[in-house]
């Protein structure tokens, strides 16, 4: 372990100005030190989300702000190399994983700084490789049931796009608290949610009312779904969870109703609930590729561009 941060040169994927793919480079970079509240972690690996690109692009630049160089990366996993004031955890040398910050991000790197509050210990039985894939499907799918769908054992849930990393992650989080699954895929993925639990199973455009008023939750991953089509799935007194934070989406959720909208929210709780039952074998995000920092650049191009590889996240490792 270097005793000082200027004792090896540290690499991150950052970019000078918002666009697309071609914007990213691998650079040396001078990690910051961790503020009040913060942790600055060696990353081990590093998971990619859709949320990444969209910021490089400059979808969320209101938040993000101008200034450059920015990182790029948000899912993680590591050691913890240095705690900022206030922070009563996690300590030094802690086995980590957990998110940066939207405006801040640069978990793509050797080094990232993140805020305690979005950060927990790694449960020893899960490979870096694995932890890094949690966060944000993790967090996504278990506040999307728990807290905006006020999941309960025995009950229904169907999932619009039950195969996606956040509803595969919903999928095993609901069979978990003891719900039945139902959901929607592709014809030629059937057997894959049907190995996971799922019944009934139907295809992408689907027709609600043949499914009848059955579900006490719907959780909409997918956004294919119209508001009428989601209230055909559902019982009296049941839910419709989205998960595209659109002034729409808002304005539906604030109205009386079914309709709910999540934005994910940084909670150490609830994260260690996601921790917990991916080490418990509840829970796994399938991962589909492992490259080095050295060779993401490419793999995140292709990623964005073509959407491969397919079936499960792309995972970045460093040195």
């Amino acid at each position: 372990m270097m005793t000082s941060l200027e004792e090896a040169a540290m690499e991150r994927i950052q970019y000078h100005q918002y666009g697309g793919p071609e914007v990213m480079r691998l650079e040396e970079f001078e990690p910051a030190r961790p503020g009040s509240g913060q942790v600055l972690v060696r990353v081990r690996a590093a998971a990619a989300n859709p949320m990444d690109w969209g910021l490089r692009s400059g979808a969320l630049k209101m938040a993000t702000g101008r200034a450059f160089p920015r990182g790029l990366g948000h899912d993680f996993a590591g050691v913890v190399e240095a705690v900022g004031p206030g922070v009563t955890r996690l300590a030094l040398g802690d086995a980590v994983l957990g998110g940066a910050s939207i405006k801040a991000s640069g978990a793509f790197g050797d080094m990232v700084v993140a805020d305690e509050k979005a950060v927990v210990k790694k449960p020893a039985h899960l490979s870096f490789e694995e932890a890094a894939a949690l966060p944000t499907v993790g967090l996504t799918a278990f506040q999307a049931l728990t807290r905006k769908g006020k999941l309960q054992p025995g009950q229904a849930v169907f999932i619009n796009g039950c195969l996606g990393g956040v509803g595969r992650a919903a999928a095993q989080i609901a069979l978990a608290h003891g719900a039945s699954v139902g959901g929607s895929c592709r014809a030629t993925a059937t057997q894959d949610a049907r190995d996971l639990g799922i019944d009934p199973i139907v295809e992408f455009g689907f027709a609600p009312d043949t499914l009848g008023r059955r579900f006490d939750i719907v959780l909409d991953t997918a956004h294919t779904l119209s508001g009428e089509g989601a209230k055909q799935l559902l019982k009296p007194g049941g839910r419709i969870v989205g998960l595209h934070p659109t002034p729409a989406t808002f304005v539906r959720a604030a109205l009386p109703g079914p309709f709910r909208v999540l934005v994910a929210q940084a909670s150490p709780e609830d994260l260690q609930e996601v921790a917990r039952a991916a080490a418990q074998g509840l829970l796994r995000v399938p991962i589909a590729r492992t490259v080095p920092l050295t060779h993401a650049i490419e793999a995140l191009t292709e990623l964005e561009r073509d959407g491969t590889p397919k079936g499960g996240k792309l995972i970045i490792t460093t040195a």
